[in-house]
């Protein structure tokens, strides 16, 4: 059955208009009167309510009408919070990041730009790159049946977060490095094992030596998954794997 992110307040039995992402993916999809689809509307940093059986009961021009049915408490969503902070691969990897990322249960992306990072954006150019990875994350959701879509944070540079992440530390936090005496990710151990956790990944090329410094500074721990170099959209997706339970 179609999955749709509806970020509203959704209630059994209720009426509604689509909000216009979902009304759009309902037209794409050709759906009609009487089709039944599913819908949730745990958006970025809410838990997940759920989900909503729903009907379609009207289709207009640019508007899509249904009716909320019963409500199910089922929740797909990852034991333990991930939040991934991670230079911004170049190209179409960081969409693909994404995607994938959601997919696998991520909490939230914080994109960042640092020394080595190919991508460079700023000012609306930023806004634009950043409301479209949320909405790739709202389509991985919908299509892998997650009912929390992750936060998708503005883009910063390595310093300006470090800075901001001394002054409220949060819980476990873990650097991916290739310096040498670097203990193996799946070495760790968490004492308690719902914790969340902030996984800091580098660009093509890695962290610079200088920002690895700051970021230990700051509280994390360098940890490696292994002998060999992975890209770094592999890098955090294998990070992302071996941490969310």
């Amino acid at each position: 059955m179609p999955r749709f992110y509806c970020p509203t307040p959704l209630t059994s039995g209720e009426t509604l208009d689509l909000p216009a992402g979902a009304a759009r993916h309902v037209q794409v999809l050709r759906l009609q009167p009487g089709d039944a689809i599913t819908l949730f509307n745990g958006g970025p940093g809410i838990a997940g309510n759920g989900e909503f059986d729903a009907t379609v009961t009207r289709m207009g021009r640019s508007d899509v009408q249904v009716q909320v049915g019963a409500h199910h408490q089922v929740e797909r969503e990852a034991l333990r919070a991930v939040h991934l902070v991670v230079g911004m691969p170049a190209n179409d990897r960081m969409d693909w990041l994404v995607e994938k990322a959601t997919e696998l249960g991520v909490a939230s992306i914080q994109p960042l730009m640092t020394e080595r990072s190919v991508l460079r954006l700023s000012g609306e150019r930023a806004d634009k790159k950043v409301g479209h990875w949320q909405s790739v994350a709202v389509a991985a959701c919908e299509q892998c049946g997650g009912n929390r879509v992750p936060a998708i944070y503005p883009v910063m540079s390595l310093t300006a977060w470090l800075k901001v992440r001394a002054a409220s530390p949060q819980g476990p936090s873990l650097l991916l490095s290739l310096r040498s005496g670097t203990r193996a990710l799946r070495s760790i151990e968490f004492s308690d094992a719902a914790a969340g956790v902030t996984f800091l990944s580098g660009p093509e090329g890695g962290l610079s030596a200088s920002e690895e410094e700051a970021a230990l500074a700051c509280g994390f721990s360098p940890v490696t998954l292994g002998p060999r170099v992975l890209r770094s959209e592999t890098a955090a997706l294998s990070a992302l794997a071996a941490l969310l339970i």
